[in-house]
């Protein structure tokens, strides 16, 4: 039987006294691929800060069990050591920590043990080969003088190195050529194993030529509307997102 990663019952949440999710529903196994699409403004980017614990939202109702424990209950930190991982929209640049010092100690908060230098070298320059990612960034500092197209296969390699349970990608594709797409989404797809689950949350259909999601979702003014295959993406691009059957 396949295991529940995470399911999301009824979770209301709000930005400053505005209600920005009004009851997500969603239940998500191992071994599977979800994507999420929406207008801007719909709640997708609120829903990946609400589950990674942001503290500018605020929680008005609603469960969700991570891992078979209360996902809410969880400090930022907590989440992250049981599997959760956010891949950022706008990743953050860390002037004076490189990006190999940065990845090694970050497995091992969540691993809980410092992993060996040349293992974990040799892991990190096989993930770089993936995504056409040359060795000397492990030397840069994180994300600083980064293109947008280097500052989101750093975040897909940060999902490779920490191995997460969930990793939810924020609009991954956001600001990203046609080839750094197909190298970025290619990658994801050869990181989904059984013992994981992915979320990604986008604008665009686009991307669904380099990875296979088990479910399309539409969320459209703080619900999840509809579910679906991938011809729902495909409909989506025909008919657009103000559809009066939603």
């Amino acid at each position: 039987m396949t295991s529940d990663i995470i399911k999301i019952r009824d979770l209301k949440s709000s930005v400053a006294g505005q209600q920005i999710l009004k009851g997500i529903n969603l239940d998500i196994k191992a071994g599977e691929i979800h994507v999420i699409m929406g207008p801007n403004g719909a709640g997708k980017s609120t829903l990946a800060n609400v589950l990674m614990g942001h503290p500018a939202h605020t929680v008005d109702a609603g469960e969700v069990t991570f891992m078979s424990k209360d996902l809410l209950a969880m400090k930022v930190d907590e989440r992250a050591k049981t599997g959760l991982f956010l891949s950022f929209q706008y990743p953050e640049e860390v002037p004076g920590v490189t990006v190999e010092n940065f990845l090694r100690t970050a497995k091992k908060e969540v691993a809980g043990i410092m992993p060996m230098a040349l293992s974990f070298k040799k892991e990190l320059q096989s993930n770089m080969e993936m995504l056409n990612m040359d060795s000397k960034y492990l030397e840069r500092y994180l994300n600083q003088g980064f293109s947008g197209g280097e500052k989101k296969k750093n975040e897909i390699l940060q999902m490779a190195v920490l191995k997460p349970k969930l990793a939810i990608l924020d609009e991954t594709d956001s600001g990203l050529d046609i080839d750094a797409i197909r190298v970025v989404y290619e990658s994801v797809q050869k990181l989904s194993s059984a013992d994981n689950a992915i979320l990604i949350i986008t604008h665009y259909n686009k991307i669904l030529s380099y990875i296979t999601p088990d479910y399309v979702h539409v969320l459209v003014d703080g619900r999840i509307v509809r579910s679906g295959d991938v011809s729902l993406a495909e409909e989506i691009e025909s008919k657009g997102y103000e559809q009066r059957e939603w």
